[in-house]
């Protein structure tokens, strides 16, 4: 907060904040208009999002040719954007087929500037996946074979991607626009004021007591905090700075202070009310409320917190880890005194969902105009127009950048999916599965969690949901799985390559928090983790666990079942003071529970 105030008066920072709230004011201009055209909104919501990449990205590991070229990027695609906003009647009228020679460097100047985003706000793996899907559409009716495809037009290929809405201007960037960026604002809004603070208090409160206490606070202030944010890596990030210390300091052996912090952090993103940007793309993919999402996510998400925590409480028998320090609990007043911070904004985003019935974009309005009012007190309840100033920019601020890193990987993640949509390789791929699986679904479900975990380990979650739901949940849907079994099946999937080597994207960011070696945090956290494997499994034999909203009693048991097969299983992973054929026989129990169908 003292870098903000230094640099308030700096133009550069002025010149920050003012494109984000221009970039927070857009998107939620949008929820109270909604009838702008998509070729206008989306490519508004593109030219929003390049600037952050390309002009106010990290620039600590980019050469000079790269940073110049990230300038004549963004000049040439914010000329493209503003053709197509200009020209968007006459282009629906082209039905995705380009004419002109300037409509090709439209197409091919925005292609690569996507490209170029997604590279240096993610990894390269998923741009090189869209470059290796665009070489496919291009150049795949050379190949022979089933896995071939027709020769398609070029100005039609990538007319579709570009000016209509089947690549970069599709559905899934109408869902980054219309619903992930609005949350996103929320929690940013949430976290810069004092609502990451009250989590990280309640939490403390609730679970400092107990045994293994800082590391149970680390569940709980990730299970709560990472509900804002939607993401393994910010969770991380922000609770581990205090909970790995604190661990480290009761004599946590490093290793398991980061492992339960991985393990939290992954887990955040699947505990409602706002789960993970995929979340809210499942519910628009599946057609539905967003409300049967967090119906369904709800008791799944319990499960793999109970089972972390019984995990942690059989490490502090192992390894003696007593309770925090009675100093370092806040009192109760100092609780109370806190919670409005996060109570007010989740109650009038529920209030508004579930008891009024409003959209989940105009109720998480509410929650951002409640959390921005907010801003104007302090912890002590002390109002300062001063400090309202520098944390509501502050929050434009961090939205927008969250924004922009979630917008590249959906901007991009669409280019593979309409060139799946225009070759029909996506299809071709359902049937190959189909013909390996022989019939037969648990392999079917064993090939799909395979394709999720190689995918989920280069590429964000959101992205390898997306690609994996549109090639796989037609097969699981084949089989007899619901819908939304199949999209939560392969969204839980996944979210697995955050802890899973040999990427395990959040065991690395807590080992080197922790400043200890990443293979034994991988270890502990895989044991920790169990839950994260097998609740998705659970919820295929014992369906009823995703309907507490039709079927709340069946759910409810199918819970009680899950959750006694869950600790038995968690115990015999972790107390290695049993002996092994204690242990072997513990797992067979644990897995018959979890196995017969309820």
């Amino acid at each position: 907060m003292e870098n903000i105030k230094n640099e308030l008066l700096s133009k550069k920072y002025l010149i920050v904040a003012f494109l984000a709230i221009i970039t927070v004011g857009f998107h939620i201009y949008l929820i109270f208009t909604g009838l702008m055209p998509n070729l206008v909104s989306r490519p508004i919501h593109l030219g929003l999002v390049l600037p952050w990449v390309f002009l106010l990205g990290d620039n600590t590991k980019v050469t000079k040719f790269t940073k110049y070229l990230g300038y004549v990027l963004l000049i040439l695609a914010l000329i493209c954007v503003y053709y197509i906003i200009f020209n968007h009647i006459d282009l629906e009228d082209q039905y995705g087929s380009l004419e002109g020679n300037f409509q090709y460097f439209v197409a091919i100047t925005l292609l690569l500037s996507v490209l170029e985003m997604a590279r240096r706000a993610i990894k390269l793996a998923l741009p090189l996946t869209a470059l290796i899907a665009l070489s496919y559409g291009l150049w795949g009716h050379y190949i022979p074979g089933s896995f071939g495809h027709q020769e398609i037009p070029i100005d039609s290929f990538l007319g579709t991607l570009v000016i209509a809405e089947g690549g970069i201007f599709g559905s899934l960037t109408g869902i980054s626009v219309n619903v992930v960026a609005v949350f996103v604002i929320l929690g940013a809004f949430v976290g810069v004021g004092e609502g990451g603070n009250a989590f990280m208090t309640m939490s403390t409160k609730l679970a400092g007591r107990l045994r293994g206490g800082a590391a149970k606070v680390s569940v709980l202030a990730s299970a709560f905090f990472g509900s804002i944010s939607g993401s393994a890596s910010a969770n991380v990030a922000s609770t581990g700075a205090f909970t790995i210390p604190t661990m480290k300091r009761l004599n946590y052996p490093a290793s398991l202070a980061a492992a339960v912090e991985a393990v939290a952090s992954t887990g955040g993103q699947i505990m409602p009310p706002l789960m993970g940007a995929g979340a809210f793309i499942m519910a628009e993919l599946l057609g539905v409320n967003y409300t049967v999402i967090m119906s369904a996510a709800i008791f799944p998400a319990i499960l793999f917190f109970f089972t972390v925590w019984i995990g942690i409480d059989v490490f502090a028998k192992k390894y003696n880890l007593v309770a925090m320090d009675k100093s370092a609990i806040p009192s109760f007043n100092f609780v109370l005194k806190l919670s409005p911070f996060f109570l007010i904004p989740f109650g009038s985003l529920l209030y508004a969902l579930l008891v009024v019935g409003k959209t989940p974009q105009f109720s998480a309005a509410i929650a951002i105009f409640a959390s921005i009012f907010l801003l104007i007190v302090d912890k002590n309840w002390k109002i300062s127009f001063k400090e309202f100033i520098i944390k509501f920019l502050d929050g434009s601020i961090v939205a927008s950048r969250q924004i922009s890193t979630i917008a590249s990987v959906i901007i991009c993640a669409g280019i593979i999916i309409g060139v799946l949509n225009i070759t029909g390789v996506g299809v071709k791929i359902t049937s190959a599965i189909l013909f390996l699986s022989g019939g037969e679904l648990w392999i079917a479900l064993i090939l799909t969690a395979i394709a999720c975990l190689i995918l989920g380990m280069e590429v964000p979650t959101t992205a390898a949901y997306i690609i994996c739901v549109s090639v796989a949940g037609p097969i699981l849907q084949e089989y007899g799985l619901s819908a939304l079994q199949s999209h939560l099946f392969i969204f839980w999937f996944a979210l697995l390559s955050t802890i899973t080597p040999p990427v395990c994207g959040t065991v690395f960011i807590a080992a080197g928090m922790a400043q200890t070696n990443w293979l034994p945090v991988v270890s502990k956290a895989m044991r920790l983790g169990i839950g994260l494997y097998i609740v998705p499994i659970s919820f295929i034999v014992n369906p009823n666990l995703i309907h507490p909203d039709t079927h709340l009693f069946l759910a409810l048991v199918s819970f009680v079942k899950i959750a006694l097969g869950l600790a038995i299983l968690s115990n015999a992973l972790v107390n290695d003071k049993l002996s092994k054929i204690m242990r072997l026989g513990m797992l067979i129990i644990a897995i018959a529970i979890i196995m017969v169908p309820f």
